[in-house]
């Protein structure tokens, strides 16, 4: 939902109905909103969830939002992730820097709550952009996987977050093949078998638009969720 900043939480339900009423399946909250002095969090969840409903009423369509419930302990992230559910919400996201113990922690409960976690890969720059020190972005993608999150923002080959095509599609094919084979152009150096490890879904996000689409498919395939937040509003 843009803008990311400033609205107040009835005006942010504005913008997500009018956005899901005009043919959007989905909307999210982005990784800086949690909860600020202009919208607390309970009241965007609120917000949102009519937002959904009523979209949902208008157009006889499946909707959703997600709702980000990242905080900065595990007890506030777990208190707003069941009011979520609470409200008919069968989505939630978080925050790459929250941290992995928590992450896990959150893909349990989404698990054991029949909840869908969604991960925005916040703040992974700080470690995996450097080429001298840090990781590459395909090892995030492979411990995501192992969490247990459900989907995950695995960069673009065009738009804000662009990268290498066939770079980006490694990191796409580590998250959602069960069998990775040694794809040198793909930046994927050994066989590796996932066995029946849970897929993750990845999230196409960044500056991109519509028109964007027909590249988005050439290069990334079907399997994946494209996010059009400036690019919408």
């Amino acid at each position: 939902t843009k803008p990311k900043l400033g609205l107040s939480g009835r005006n942010y339900g504005r913008v997500v109905y009018e956005a899901l009423k005009g043919g959007l399946d989905f909307m999210k909250d982005d990784e800086n909103i949690n909860s600020q002095s202009f919208m607390h969090w309970r009241d965007r969840y609120l917000y949102c969830m009519e937002a959904v409903n009523k979209a949902s009423a208008a157009t006889g369509e499946v909707k959703g939002h997600y709702l980000n419930v990242t905080a900065g302990t595990m007890n506030k992230m777990i208190e707003r992730a069941e009011f979520a559910k609470s409200l008919g919400s069968i989505i939630i996201m978080i925050d790459l820097v929250i941290g992995y113990t928590a992450i896990q922690t959150m893909a349990v409960w989404a698990r054991n709550n029949d909840m869908i976690l969604h991960l925005h890969r916040a703040g992974n720059s700080t470690y995996s952009r450097q080429k001298n020190h840090g990781m590459n972005f395909r090892v995030i993608c492979k411990w995501m996987r192992m969490a247990g999150v459900d989907h995950l923002h695995a960069g673009t080959v065009v738009g804000k977050l662009e990268g290498d095509p066939l770079m980006i599609k490694g990191f796409y094919d580590t998250l959602r093949e069960t069998h990775t084979p040694i794809s040198l152009e793909n930046g994927l150096f050994f066989d590796q078998d996932w066995a029946s490890l849970n897929k993750v879904m990845p999230v196409a996000s960044g500056g991109i638009h519509a028109g964007q689409m027909h590249q988005l498919i050439h290069y990334l395939g079907e399997d994946v969720i494209l996010q059009f937040g400036g690019g919408t509003i």
